[in-house]
């Protein structure tokens, strides 16, 4: 199973946070929004399939995002939960942490947004476009 979500980066994205990177709705971010690496994005976690929501919340579950732009490429791995409600209408974290919330995507995952590819922190930073791809294995 595949959704794909297409977002951008911002002048704002320093790509410094140590346990989780978001993706957002929101246009506008601030300097101190570490954890945030993409605006604007045209869909949501409320877009997803119902059958997309049920497989994510399985702890077994591999999740794989893939984050791309015209420089940079990196893929994150992380896990489902059942407590996932996967229901924030403008945000979309992923989490090293088992931590759990609305804004949820996935837990455990292997990255977050300091450990991103140089490439793709320089293209964000620059406002370049973000594909990311959200792979259910």
């Amino acid at each position: 199973m595949i959704f794909k979500i297409l977002t951008k980066g911002h002048r704002n994205v320093t790509s410094l946070h140590k346990s989780t990177f978001e993706i957002t709705k929101d246009a506008e971010i601030g300097p101190t929004a570490d954890c945030i690496i993409g605006v604007d994005m045209d869909r949501t976690m409320l877009n997803f399939p119902e059958e997309f929501k049920q497989k994510i919340a399985d702890s077994n579950t591999k999740i794989i995002v893939e984050l791309k732009t015209e420089n940079g490429f990196d893929r994150i791995t992380g896990w489902g939960n059942e407590c996932l409600t996967l229901t924030h209408p403008t945000d979309l974290v992923c989490r090293k942490s088992d931590y759990v919330c609305e804004r949820t995507l996935m837990i455990r995952a292997d990255k977050a947004a300091r450990d991103l590819d140089e490439g793709l922190v320089s293209d964000l930073k620059n406002e370049k476009n973000l594909e990311v791809t959200i792979k259910l294995c």
